[in-house]
């Protein structure tokens, strides 16, 4: 039993267990909660219901002091503050019911100039393990000399939220005060939802001071602090591509690009695992061992051994573990400014190019467009992929309005000469469905070639309808894989298709042309006159 104590916010349980190592949260899973141990040392837990994230749940209080700066709508719908204190008072509640409690205090960000202090309050040890690995982990002085945290997570996931409470539309709720700096979740047990918590908070954050917060993963080279930027929503292969031992890892998923260069936000990764081999991810499959988390993975209990191919619990299995747990790793977490920035998108229609090389305006319009699939699983609901525009490639995650972000990406941009790439990680030959799904050894090619420079001066043709500059030869690429319309099968088919995802990009732009230059507007794919006109003239 711990001499910390938790009564400053509420909570008067006895049993605190503050930043337990992970052998013994691994102890307390499998005892109280009965988690399981793989074959390779990691642990597996269930969230319950919940396998993915909730966004419509997602709520953020509504203060004088914050009100101009939030993007209200559906991504920030509005809280008042009475329904949020009863809450947090029902998650209080409920923590205080347990005979234990899980404290795990840690910062976000790796800059110490920047970083925040975080502390998580939770009833369950796979949550205290899960954010034992997401967050940056202090030493024992930083530890001892922790103090007051800026945030405080209450998770008390395994409790509802009262469907009668003025603003509550389920059982699940995820709030953030950021006067009040907290954050409480109720009706959920997804781990997920803590990290994207704490990734809305320095969304928050960060551009008020200056700097651009980003969903994106962050590599280096081996020889040179020169970084490079893969941005994407979930699913669309920021891990995966990250996980590149010809570089060096900064981190798979949330960073920030300051004055002097980015750094990770995170002390961890949380990877898709469905399908996973060692053979398609080694590093990812290796970094799967003790001190590791899986969730919601089929797990044999005769042998221990993990059915990655199996998602008869969800699509979204996920593995996390520490960073340091990738051989290539940098630690600290942080590195130059990019040389190369990077949009991956996963396009279920089969239309945009394997990589195309973009101008400045026309990486403007991709990052406020976001243009994807959601895949299977990621979100509650979501069942096989569908196509979405999502702002700065992270919209359920920002705080300001997407022009704000973008904005400050520009001006990173143009002050550090950075290249701006589209690759396309989805479908070719046809839509979902139809053709089949970029090979991934081929995108990896496409990476790695950027990364060379080999691809700075290559031919490009630029597209009739979307008016990008598609790289014609990639080394180890096969040539007729890089123009989408040679490789359907029926071109006519191609255009219609292309045709189609033009309106849909359009018309998602419409709620942001009042803010848009002539310039950038004309970033975007033609109207459908000219692009029947370009077709034709194409054929």
């Amino acid at each position: 039993m711990s001499d910390f104590s938790l009564v400053p916010h509420g909570i008067t349980v006895r049993d605190v267990r503050r930043n337990l190592h992970p052998s013994k949260l691994y102890e307390d899973a499998v005892r109280h909660e009965d988690d399981r141990i793989t074959d390779a040392g990691a642990l597996v837990a269930y969230s319950g219901l919940k396998t993915g994230r909730s966004p419509k749940d997602k709520r953020v209080v509504r203060r004088p002091q914050s009100e101009k700066d939030v993007w209200w709508g559906s991504v920030n719908v509005p809280l008042e503050p009475p329904s949020f204190e009863i809450n947090r008072e029902r998650a209080i509640d409920y923590l205080n019911t347990r005979s234990r409690v899980y404290c795990f205090d840690g910062f976000a960000g790796w800059d110490p100039e920047s970083r925040i202090k975080v502390r998580v309050i939770c009833s369950r040890a796979y949550h205290a393990l899960f954010m034992n690995i997401m967050l940056i982990r202090p030493n024992r002085e930083e530890l001892a000399n922790f103090g007051k945290p800026d945030y405080v997570i209450y998770n008390a996931g395994a409790f509802p939220a009262n469907r009668h409470t003025p603003g509550m539309t389920s059982k699940t709720s995820v709030d953030l005060s950021i006067e009040d700096g907290q954050v409480v979740i109720l009706g959920t047990e997804y781990a997920g939802e803590m990290k994207k918590g704490v990734f809305t908070i320095m969304n928050y954050l960060m551009p008020k001071r200056g700097l651009l917060s980003m969903h994106c993963s962050a590599t280096c080279d081996r020889d040179s602090d020169r970084s490079s930027l893969l941005f994407g929503l979930s699913g669309t292969g920021k891990t995966t591509l990250s996980a590149d031992p010809k570089r060096r890892l900064i981190g798979d998923d949330e960073h920030v690009w300051s004055d002097r260069g980015i750094f990770n936000i995170e002390g961890g990764c949380y990877a898709k695992t469905i399908d996973l081999t060692p053979e398609s991810e080694p590093d990812i499959f290796q970094a799967l061992h003790f001190g590791a988390l899986l969730e919601n993975v089929v797990l044999d209990e005769s042998d221990r051994h993990v059915h990655f191919s199996d998602s008869s619990i969800t699509e979204n299995t996920r593995g996390a573990y520490p960073i340091e747990f990738i051989g290539n790793a940098k630690i600290p977490c942080v590195a130059g400014h990019p040389s190369d920035v990077i949009f991956l998108t996963c396009d279920a229609f089969g239309v945009l190019p394997p990589v195309s090389k973009l101008t400045p305006e026309q990486a403007m319009y991709h990052f406020i467009s976001g243009y994807t699939a959601k895949v299977a699983g990621t979100e509650v609901g979501i069942t096989e992929p569908k196509a979405t525009f999502s702002p700065c490639f992270g919209g359920p995650f920002l705080v300001w309005h997407p022009t704000k972000y973008a904005a400050m990406l520009a001006e990173k941009l143009k002050k550090y000469k950075s290249n701006v790439w589209l690759v396309n990680t989805g479908w070719t030959g046809g839509g979902y469905g139809v053709g089949h799904r970029m090979k991934l050894r081929f995108t990896r090619a496409i990476i790695d070639a950027i990364h060379s420079g080999k691809l700075a001066d290559a031919p490009t043709i630029q597209d009739p309808i979307f008016g990008l500059h598609m790289v014609s030869k990639v080394p180890n690429v096969p040539e007729d894989s890089l123009i989408p319309r040679d490789s359907w099968a029926v071109p006519g088919e191609y255009d219609a298709t292309a045709r189609r995802l033009a309106g849909l990009f359009r018309k998602n732009f419409e709620n942001y042309e009042s803010g848009a230059s002539p310039e950038l507007l004309k970033a975007g794919p033609l109207q459908y006159e000219e692009c029947t006109e370009a077709v034709l003239l194409e054929g």
